[in-house]
């Protein structure tokens, strides 16, 4: 899979199916599976550290997570979050941050929120010939500026900026966009405007491919459950009960059996 090869797919009305993964186990199943896209996501910093937010996540932590994705994965196209701190305001910082993503990991390409604000950092990474996937609408790294997570562009001002935004991004040379928790209504009409596809997640069935947190649709996390999300199983049971099998097997000396052990 290749940037290249995801836009022909917009040209043809094929939908994008991404997914996020942030170890070698875990990204081998989504990639056999036959997902495109594979998100190496700065959501790792909830997921498998447990923080709050996305911000205290490092570049070195999502280097070990990307090039961990990366050993497993034989098909999908693997891009890497670039995390709070390594792009915003300075396009040096944000060039090297790339960079070392890029060799570091042996990814195929990154991924940044934000429009206007972040255009020199995004032309400098573009100039160096490092694939960039735009994210526009909820940018979980600007948490503490929206103080809330709710629906994003609803208003015609916010509306007005993201479509401009958007323009910008691909009229740079992004080859993809996310799209979070936005109307559906306007994420369809972006969708349309834009010759890049758009991934949505919370934004409708009128963006070129959806996205979501591998975590989250496989129940293995029940602490997280907004309108947009559909869980596809319900692992966080299943690997609860397992574990308690085992445990109940130990404690009464069923296992191991005879047939387990040498």
């Amino acid at each position: 899979m290749t940037t290249l090869r995801l836009s022909e797919m917009k040209s043809r009305g094929e939908k994008i199916a991404m997914l996020t993964s942030y170890d070698y186990s875990m990204a081998k199943i989504v990639d056999r599976a036959g997902v495109d896209v594979i998100l190496v996501g700065d959501s790792a910093a909830n997921v498998m550290a447990g923080y709050e937010t996305t911000l205290p996540i490092t570049l070195d932590m999502m280097i070990y997570h990307a090039a961990s994705v990366v050993r497993a994965v034989e098909r999908a196209l693997v891009v890497v979050d670039m995390p709070f701190g390594t792009y915003q305001g300075n396009s040096k910082v944000a060039l090297d941050s790339a960079i070392r993503i890029m060799k570091e990991t042996g990814a195929d390409a990154i991924k940044l929120e934000g429009g206007e604000e972040i255009l020199e950092s995004v032309e400098r990474i573009l100039s160096a010939g490092i694939p960039i996937m735009g994210h526009l609408g909820l940018t979980p790294q600007s948490i503490h500026k929206f103080g809330t997570y709710n629906v994003r562009a609803k208003e015609e001002a916010e509306a007005k900026k993201l479509v401009r935004d958007a323009r910008l991004l691909e009229k740079a040379g992004c080859f993809a966009c996310v799209l979070e928790k936005i109307p559906a209504d306007l994420a369809t009409r972006v969708s349309r405007e834009l010759k890049m596809p758009t991934i949505g997640i919370g934004a409708g069935s009128g963006c070129d491919g959806q996205v979501l947190v591998i975590h989250d649709m496989m129940g293995i996390n029940k602490d997280f459950s907004p309108r947009f999300l559909r869980r596809y199983a319900d692992l966080h049971t299943v690997m609860t009960e397992a574990v308690e099998q085992y445990i109940s097997d130990v404690k009464n000396v069923d296992f191991p059996n005879a047939q387990e052990q040498y």
